[in-house]
């Protein structure tokens, strides 16, 4: 992940590859109802290792686990396979972060589930977030349904047969402001960081609904 010589990208919330506290997911299990939403922090993020020419940086959190297909998912008897195809479903899209930021404290992106979202003007420290994944997924569920900007943490289906793995992504780039504009995504992001990027650091924090994971 963190490679000699790049940068690298900790937290004093969970180790690499290993579970996220559930302070830091929108859902946390449930005796009753099985999942129940959560505090819904941001985790703390620290980075060192910088390259020269840094001016700006970015994160993207990046679940690569999100079942492809909703057809078993959070349905009472039935289970999502370990074999079904995976996708993306994206946490978090940030940018314009400070080249003389280091690290981001717990909290301070996001503290407590939102429900329709919390809104652009949300990003402190004159950074900007993009809409995460929640946007796409709540859309025509009345109570929840909006654009979710910003971190929006972890829940993974609770009858998913697999520990869901959550990339936090850090990227150094040469420009103090990434070319998007307005309501924009991850791809987006991805797309035009793409020829700015002189460096990127990963962490990976895993989590599960699940009882017997």
């Amino acid at each position: 992940m963190n490679r000699p010589g790049t940068m690298i990208l900790l937290s004093d919330d969970f180790q690499n590859n290993r579970p996220m506290p559930r302070e830091l997911a929108f859902c946390a299990p449930d005796p009753e109802s099985h999942a129940a939403l959560s505090s819904n922090q941001n985790p703390h993020l620290a980075w060192s290792g910088v390259p020269e020419g840094t001016k700006s940086f970015a994160i993207i959190c990046n679940d690569p686990d999100a079942p492809s297909k909703p057809d078993d998912v959070n349905l009472e008897g039935r289970t999502v396979p370990e074999n079904l195809p995976r996708t993306d479903f994206y946490h978090w899209v940030l940018v314009d972060i400070p080249a003389t930021v280091s690290s981001i404290s717990r909290g301070s992106h996001s503290n407590g589930t939102t429900q329709g979202g919390k809104n652009a003007q949300d990003a402190p420290g004159g950074t900007r977030h993009g809409i995460n994944d929640y946007t796409v997924w709540f859309a025509g569920d009345a109570s929840m349904e909006g654009d979710y900007y910003g971190y929006d943490g972890p829940c993974p289906p609770w009858n998913d047969s697999i520990i869901h793995h959550y990339w936090f992504t850090l990227y150094a780039l040469d420009v103090e402001r990434a070319q998007v504009e307005g309501r924009f995504t991850a791809a987006e992001v991805t797309d035009a960081i793409a020829s700015h990027t002189l460096d990127t650091a990963a962490l990976v924090g895993t989590y599960t609904l699940g009882q017997n994971l």
